[in-house]
């Protein structure tokens, strides 16, 4: 699999990680068994970059990937935190970031975490100087070798890349939200800052396997939060209109590249874009595992393929969405 830098860590990773939500909870149940088989297939395929976060699954997804640390070497996995509390400015503090450090530290089973990344926290953290002198001095303690953020906005995208030793910034980036491409895959470009795309299939619409009639499970955040009930709707479906999306993807449909799936056909899409470091689908299972990681051997697509998801996102998606995120 092809390698990039993932920005200030210095570290290379192969373009297709691995998500590790789902692997913890809000995608239905996933039972240790499946959870371990998802993991160890990713790695068996070549995945080197596994993303997960101190509350998927209340440390679920994280214990889970400590336990594929102990059975291979040459790994780089992020965790994020900060989402175990109210979500007010005064809660990131000193105190809260070593308890959330220690309980990560322990779940993982390493002293150094390879990336820590704050958690979509409120815009006014991207802001706080002291937020940043505290993570410089966790580096300096040596619990986490490097720091990031994850984002809800492109602005915060942008606050957090002048920021001068902010590793990453995790984004949400897919052929149904081409906003980064504007802005902020460019500033990362031009400061060393690694870019990992998340919600690359948006929740699964990209995969091209649902219609009108798919019904999700009650613990699925595609059912409670699809209005954004219970966190920003734009990890769910990419805040796009269910509807809307589904008639994206027929669009899209006839572009795909021979053998290609849907899924496959989204991911290369966004290996294509200058300035990605590394993309993170989840998968349920060894099958879509391996079939994610098969997009990393597509040839790059052509601009033809480019124009196209340009135009039908201009037409469908950039009215609903283009100016919120």
């Amino acid at each position: 699999m092809e390698t990039r830098k993932l920005g200030r860590t210095g570290r290379d990773v192969g373009v297709v990680g691995l998500g590790a939500w789902q692997l913890g909870a809000d995608w239905g149940s996933v039972d240790e068994s499946e959870a371990l088989a998802v993991l160890r297939s990713a790695v068996e395929g070549g995945v080197t970059f596994i993303d997960t976060a101190d509350v998927y699954g209340d440390g679920r997804s994280e214990r889970l990937v400590g336990q594929i640390l102990k059975e291979h070497e040459g790994l780089t996995v992020a965790t994020k935190m900060g989402r175990r509390v109210e979500q007010l400015p005064e809660n990131y503090n000193p105190a809260n970031f070593r308890a959330w450090n220690d309980r990560s530290r322990q779940n993982l089973g390493v002293d150094t975490i390879d990336l820590v990344q704050l958690h979509c926290p409120p815009t006014p953290v991207y802001s706080t100087d002291a937020v940043f002198d505290d993570l410089d001095a966790m580096v300096d303690e040596g619990r986490i070798a490097a720091y990031g953020v994850s984002v809800e906005t492109c602005a915060e995208a942008l606050t957090a890349i002048a920021r001068p030793n902010v590793a990453s910034v995790q984004i949400i980036l897919n052929a149904l939200r081409l906003k980064p491409l504007d802005e902020v895959l460019p500033a990362a470009q031009q400061a060393g800052v690694g870019i990992i795309a998340r919600v690359p299939l948006a929740s699964g619409l990209l995969s091209g396997k649902y219609d009108e009639n798919t019904v999700f499970a009650a613990d699925d955040h595609r059912t409670y939060n699809r209005h954004g009930e219970a966190f920003d709707v734009g990890e769910t479906f990419s805040g796009v209109d269910f509807s809307t999306g589904l008639e994206a993807v027929r669009r899209l449909m006839p572009w795909l590249p021979a053998g290609a799936t849907m899924a496959q056909f989204a991911l290369r899409w966004i290996i294509d874009q200058p300035g990605v470091s590394v993309v993170i689908p989840g998968a349920r299972n060894p099958q879509q595992v391996a079939g994610n990681i098969a997009a990393a051997a597509l040839q790059p697509l052509s601009e033809d393929h480019l124009t196209a998801v340009r135009e039908i996102y201009d037409e469908l998606i950039r009215p609903q969405i283009h100016n919120r995120w």
